[in-house]
């Protein structure tokens, strides 16, 4: 039996699933036979093929009480929290905000998880995250750094088992929020419209979204998860200006790319996964050519956007 048969049958709470992420992995874990729920603060039946066949709840992480009255309801064996506030920006408005959505629901996640009995959690990390004596760059990264602190808390402390899954930059179809660079450009050159850009010499680790959910699925039942903090990337970087030209180029598109047009955010240094120790607790690696998963995203746009349904 392989660690994605040890899902089968088994009871799944997916939070976030209408996100970029988890809107694949809840399709993911739905063709690997686990009985998909998810937590929602609003119905999805303006998207059917979001998660067809899981089961919904209602409720808001910010709410405690009514996040572990769910929880308490569900009973799950596992816990893949997601849902998350997803910002670079450097206003310090953001700062509140981030704390609620990315450290308080995370800490409500967990509480509610510790009072049911085996229940494995699993949190959505970034690879932004400061390490050692290093300030984070911005209030999302302190955010996330500040649950994978209570993470390491709540398993230390009340042998709570969780897994922080460190994500690099996650790329590939049907990614909902048009702001980000991989589905803005595409939609640009889908338009013959050139995009507005930074000027592209920032390096970033790009992971494709499918080796994301496959981390996700082998760190909720890997025997030596529980008390990791792992990242999850390819371990190597690839300029935006490197990315945007090689979608161009599958695109077929000749025009102009709109280099420069944008000012570069401040402070923004290159944050490269370490694969390794993914590989050795999870038996992970990221297996997506970067060519390969960009010709898939652009194949998706190139045909309208059309949602798959898994």
């Amino acid at each position: 039996m392989s660690e994605h048969d040890h899902l089968r049958d088994r009871r799944v709470l997916l939070t976030g699933a209408t996100g970029f992420v988890g809107r694949h992995l809840g399709r993911h874990l739905r063709r690997l036979g686990a009985d998909v729920h998810v937590l929602t603060r609003h119905a999805l039946h303006r998207e059917p093929t979001v998660l067809e066949g899981a089961t919904e709840h209602h409720g808001d992480l910010l709410d405690a009480g009514g996040c572990a009255e769910v929880v308490r309801r569900v009973r799950p064996d596992v816990v893949l929290h997601l849902a998350s506030l997803v910002a670079g920006q450097r206003e310090v408005g953001l700062a509140l905000p981030m704390l609620d959505a990315n450290t308080r629901a995370a800490v409500a996640i967990m509480t509610a998880s510790s009072e049911v009995p085996g229940c494995r959690v699993v949190l959505a990390g970034s690879i932004e995250e400061s390490r050692g004596e290093e300030a984070p760059v911005s209030p999302y990264a302190a955010a996330k750094g500040a649950a994978t602190g209570y993470a390491r808390l709540f398993h230390a402390q009340w042998d709570l088992p969780v897994t922080v899954l460190r994500l690099a930059m996650v790329y590939g179809p049907d990614q909902p929020d048009t702001r980000k660079l991989v589905p803005y450009v595409c939609t640009s050159l889908r338009e013959g419209v050139a995009p507005s850009l930074s000027s592209g010499v920032r390096p970033v680790d790009w992971v494709y979204v499918d080796d994301v959910c496959d981390a996700f699925v082998r760190a909720a039942t890997a025997p030596d998860a529980p008390g990791r903090v792992l990242d999850i990337g390819s371990g190597r970087t690839a300029t935006i200006a490197d990315v945007v030209t090689m979608l161009a180029g599958i695109a077929g598109y000749r025009g102009p790319l709109g280099f420069g047009e944008v000012s570069d955010r401040r402070h923004d240094v290159a944050h490269v996964a370490d694969p390794e120790p993914a590989r050795g607790h999870l038996g992970w690696q990221a297996t997506t050519d970067l060519r390969d998963g960009l010709a898939r995203t652009w194949a998706w746009h190139e045909v309208g956007g059309r949602r798959a349904t898994g």
